[in-house]
């Protein structure tokens, strides 16, 4: 029997095209669990995380014929369950225009360094710098990202002007990705200080 997990992605791939189920099922035990965690860590809720995934696996077994996988399938997989989990994120009571810079960040992601990146790393280093934000912003920042608060419903809890908390978030969000581009995965930035770091 043949041994495809000493195939490299870009020949799983091919096999695939080619109707090769036992390519399939490798890249799926490969990749599942990865994918499955950046999208229970956003979305704060297993079984929808699971479900996500498992929907992306099957669009793409049932695509597999037409297949354009320009760069590395690790990326091709990522973007997949990214634009998914925006889309689910969009459907809930969700700060939207926190959603779109969010979504305009990922726009930039790089296969290399979605490759590459060390996410244990990668969310210390995020949270160190966490810890060095104002109190009023991280608090902010943290309602939005961990409660899904709108800047309409921040504003109220903490009896602030609604512009002044978007002003905040956008502050907030500017320094970290100054402090955080000397580590490199930059176009992770966004996606990954989203992650429930509790």
């Amino acid at each position: 029997m043949v041994d495809y997990s000493t195939y490299t992605d870009k020949e799983l791939v091919f096999l695939l095209k080619e109707g090769e189920e036992l390519a399939f099922t490798e890249i799926y035990r490969r990749h599942w669990h990865m994918l499955y965690l950046h999208a229970w860590k956003i979305l704060e809720d297993k079984d929808e995380a699971k479900d996500l995934v498992q929907d992306m696996f099957f669009s793409f077994w049932e695509k597999s014929a037409e297949l354009d996988v320009k760069s590395n399938l690790k990326g091709y997989l990522y973007r997949a369950v990214r634009n998914r989990v925006l889309n689910a994120l969009r459907k809930k009571k969700t700060n939207h225009d926190f959603i779109d810079l969010i979504a305009a960040e990922m726009e930039e992601l790089d296969n290399s360094t979605v490759e590459a990146i060390d996410e244990h790393q990668l969310s210390a280093l995020i949270d160190a710098e966490l810890e060095k934000l104002p109190v009023k912003s991280r608090q902010i920042f943290e309602m939005s990202r961990k409660e899904f608060l709108s800047n309409k419903e921040i504003a109220a809890i903490l009896d602030m002007n609604e512009e002044a908390v978007k002003k905040h978030m956008q502050r907030t969000v500017k320094m970290l990705k100054i402090r955080l581009e000397r580590y490199g995965g930059v176009s992770l930035l966004l996606f990954s200080i989203l992650q429930n770091k509790g």
